[in-house]
C-alpha cells in the first residue's frame, strides 16, 4: 500500500509538471498571439501590405528648351531601361551575374552599380543598364522570375536637335554626382540628369520638376499586377529662350572652319539672338557617358572645343576698343572732335617708338577720320592726354573688365587695368608708354565677344546700360528686361555718340574705311557699321619690323594676330550689333569684317527681332570680294 501511495503521489506530481508546462507553453503562445493579432496589428498588416504594394516616385519629364519661337533646343525621347530595387533580392551579385547573361554589364557599369546601391536606400531603385534596345527588354521581362528585383521601365533622355551648334548656350545634362545630392528625393531616382552647363544648368532647378507617386500591386517575385493609385509630380517648366534657332545656326555654319566666337544681340535691350563658339561638340553624348578617348580628344585639341569662346575666351580688343578711348577723351575734353593730330607712322616717348599700323602714316585726322582709318598715332596722343583711369571708366560704364548678367555659368568679365590695379597686383607704378599701349587696345586688356558685343549696342542704342540675357520666358510667363524703357541711360550725350555712330558707318561704307570690302549686299536692305582690330599675339621685334614685316598667312598658325569686328545695322536705326573674333586670323578686315557682313546680313534678312512668328529658310549671303592687299586694321 505504502509503495502504491507513493507510485500515485509521484504520478500526480508529474501530471501536475506537465500540467503546470502546457499551461505555461498555452499561456505564453496566448500572450504571443494576443501581441501579434492584436498589440501589433496595425504593424504587420503594413508589412503585409507593403509585401503587396510597391509605392515608387515618378520622375517629371525635364522641361524643355524653346527658341524665342518655340522650336525645341533640348526636348526629351523615352527610351528602355533596366533597375534593381535592393530590398527585393536577397542576392545583390547573384541578380547581376544572371542579368549580365541576357545584357552585357561591364565591369565599370558592375562598380557603379555596387557605389549606388551603397549610396541609396535600399528600396530605390538603381540604373543597371539604359538605353535597352527592344530585345534585351524583351529578354529581360520573360526571365522576370529568375530575376528578383529586377524590373524594365520607360525612361527619358535629352535630345538636342541643334547639336553642336547650340552646344555652348544650351548646355548638357549628366546623371548627378554625389556633391549634387541636395536632399531633393528626384535626384536619387534612376535615370535622372541635372544641368551640367549652359542654359541647363542656369535653370536646372525650374527644369527639374517635382515627383509623383505611384502605387502598385506587386506579385512574390515582385512583377507588377496592377496600378493602385497614382498622385502626379508636376514636369519641369518649359524655358523660352531670346535666341533666334535660325540664326544660331546659319552664324555657327559661317565660323564653324575657324576657332571663333560670334554674338549677336538686339541692340535696343540686350537679347541674346545668337552666340556661337567654334569649334564645338555634341551635347548629347554627356548623357549617355563620355568615353575616355572622347574625353581626351576634346581637351587636347589646342582649339579648346569644351570652351565657350563668346563668354569665357579672353582677349585683347585691339582697335575695336577705340571708341571708348574717344569718349573718354570728349568727355575728359582732352581732344575736340574737329582737332586734327598729324599721325607721321611712329609715336617717339622718351627712348620708346610706338609705330602705326601704316607705314608713313595717315597725316593729319580728325576724330571721325582716325576711327575711320584706324590710326594708330592718333590714339596714342589721345590716351596720353586723357590717361588710363579716365579710358577704364568709361570702358567699364560700357560693360568692359565688369560682370555682365547673362545666365550662363562661367562667363568672365575680362580686364581693364587701371594704375591701381597694376601697383597692388605687380608692384610696379604704371609707366606712360603702358596708357599709349593701351590707348589701341593692347596691352594688360582683356574682353570677351560678349562685352564687346555690349559694347556696341551701348554705344549704337542711345546710351542705354542694356545687360545681355538669354531667358525670354519661363513657364510661358515673360520675363522683364525685353523693352528699351527698361534699361537706364549711361549718361554720355548724343553728340558724343553721333559721332561715334557716323565714324563707325565710315568705317564700312566709305572707301577709306578698313571695313569697305565687307560692306552689306544691296539685297540686305540696310547698310551696316562698325569697327575692325587685329590683336597681336606676340611682340614684334624691331629686327622683323626693319626687314619687313610678313603677311600673316605665312607666319605659324600661333603667330598670327587675332581677328576681330564690332558691328551694327542697319546703320540709321541700330537693332542689332554683333562682335566677332576669329582666333589667328591674322586680320580684322580680312577675316573678322567678312563674317560680320554675313552674320549681319542674315539678321537682317530674318529680322528675329520684330517678327512675332519664324521667318523663312534663310538665304544665300551674297559675297562682297575682298581687296587683293590684306589690311591689318
Amino acid at each position: 500500500m505504502k509503495r502504491e501511495r507513493t507510485r500515485r503521489s509521484l504520478f500526480t506530481r508529474r501530471v501536475l509538471l506537465i500540467g503546470a508546462g502546457q499551461l505555461a507553453l498555452t499561456g505564453a503562445l496566448g500572450v504571443r498571439l494576443y501581441q501579434l493579432q492584436v498589440l501589433e496589428s496595425d504593424r504587420y498588416t503594413l508589412l503585409a501590405e507593403e509585401n503587396r504594394i510597391s509605392v515608387r516616385l515618378i520622375p517629371p519629364p525635364r522641361g524643355r528648351i524653346l527658341d524665342r519661337f518655340g522650336e525645341p533646343l533640348a526636348a526629351n525621347r523615352q527610351n528602355w531601361r533596366a533597375l534593381l530595387i535592393a530590398e527585393r533580392t536577397d542576392d545583390i551579385a547573384a541578380t547581376l551575374a544572371n542579368v549580365a547573361q541576357i545584357v552585357p554589364i561591364s565591369e565599370a557599369e558592375r562598380g557603379r552599380i555596387e557605389r549606388d546601391i551603397r549610396r541609396r536606400r535600399r528600396f530605390v531603385p538603381v540604373m543597371v543598364r539604359d538605353f535597352l534596345s527592344w530585345d534585351e527588354m524583351v529578354r529581360l521581362e520573360v526571365n522576370a522570375p529568375d530575376l528578383p528585383g529586377i524590373l524594365t521601365d520607360v525612361g527619358s533622355h535629352r535630345v538636342y536637335p541643334g547639336g553642336e551648334a547650340f552646344a555652348h548656350v544650351v548646355g548638357y545634362v549628366a546623371p548627378p554626382a554625389q556633391a549634387d545630392l541636395d536632399g531633393d528625393p528626384i535626384l536619387e531616382l534612376p535615370g535622372i540628369r541635372v544641368g551640367r552647363a549652359g542654359l541647363e544648368r542656369a535653370h536646372d532647378r525650374v527644369l527639374r520638376g517635382r515627383a509623383g507617386t505611384v502605387q502598385l500591386e506587386v506579385n512574390v517575385v515582385g512583377r507588377v499586377i496592377r496600378e493602385l493609385g497614382r498622385e502626379e509630380g508636376a514636369p519641369g517648366q518649359d524655358v523660352t529662350t531670346t535666341l533666334d534657332a535660325g540664326l544660331q545656326r546659319a552664324v555657327f555654319t559661317r565660323i564653324a572652319d575657324e576657332a571663333a566666337a560670334a554674338v549677336v544681340l538686339d541692340a535696343r535691350n540686350g537679347e541674346v539672338l545668337a552666340m556661337a563658339s567654334s569649334p564645338s561638340f555634341d551635347p548629347s553624348v554627356f548623357d549617355s557617358g563620355v568615353s575616355a578617348a572622347q574625353w581626351r580628344e576634346w581637351t587636347t585639341n589646342r582649339r579648346a572645343p569644351l570652351t565657350n569662346k563668346a563668354i569665357a575666351g579672353l582677349y585683347a580688343p585691339g582697335s575695336t576698343f577705340k571708341m571708348v578711348v574717344a569718349l573718354a577723351a570728349l568727355e575728359a575734353r582732352a581732344v575736340t572732335p574737329g582737332e586734327r593730330i598729324v599721325c607721321t607712322g611712329v609715336t617717339e616717348v622718351g627712348d620708346a617708338k610706338f609705330h602705326c599700323w601704316k607705314r608713313g602714316g595717315h597725316g593729319a585726322l580728325d576724330m571721325r577720320e582716325a576711327i575711320k582709318q584706324s590710326c594708330d598715332c592718333y590714339f596714342y596722343e589721345v590716351a596720353r592726354r586723357t590717361g588710363i583711369d579716365r579710358i577704364a571708366a568709361m570702358a567699364n560704364r560700357f560693360g568692359l573688365g565688369v560682370p555682365l548678367s547673362i545666365e550662363l555659368p562661367g562667363a568672365r568679365p575680362g580686364l581693364i587695368p587701371t594704375r591701381a590695379w597694376k601697383q597692388a597686383t605687380t608692384g610696379k607704378p604704371w609707366a606712360l608708354g603702358e596708357t599709349l599701349v593701351h590707348g589701341i587696345g593692347q596691352g594688360y586688356i582683356q574682353t570677351t565677344p560678349l562685352s564687346l558685343a555690349v559694347m556696341t549696342a551701348r554705344m549704337v542704342n542711345g546710351g542705354r546700360a542694356v545687360e545681355p540675357h538669354l531667358t525670354r520666358a519661363i513657364g510661358g510667363q515673360l520675363l522683364r528686361g525685353h523693352r528699351a524703357e527698361d534699361w537706364p541711360s549711361l549718361g554720355i550725350p548724343e553728340a558724343h555718340l553721333r559721332i561715334m555712330r557716323e565714324a563707325m558707318d565710315g568705317v564700312v561704307n566709305d572707301r577709306q574705311g578698313t571695313a569697305w570690302a565687307s560692306r552689306l549686299p544691296p539685297e540686305a536692305g540696310g547698310r551696316m557699321g562698325g569697327k575692325t582690330g587685329t590683336t597681336q599675339v606676340r611682340r614684334i621685334t624691331l629686327a622683323e619690323r626693319e626687314r619687313g614685316l610678313k603677311r600673316q598667312q605665312d607666319l605659324p598658325y600661333e603667330w598670327r594676330h587675332h581677328a576681330l569686328f564690332v558691328g551694327y545695322a542697319p546703320a540709321d536705326q541700330p537693332v542689332y550689333a554683333c562682335a566677332v573674333i576669329i582666333e589667328h586670323g591674322g586680320g580684322g578686315s580680312a577675316a573678322a569684317a567678312p563674317v560680320a557682313r554675313d552674320v549681319l546680313t542674315e539678321a537682317l534678312t530674318r529680322d528675329p527681332a520684330r517678327r512675332r512668328t519664324p521667318p523663312a529658310p534663310s538665304l544665300q549671303v551674297a559675297d562682297v570680294g575682298l581687296p587683293e592687299k590684306e589690311r591689318r586694321r
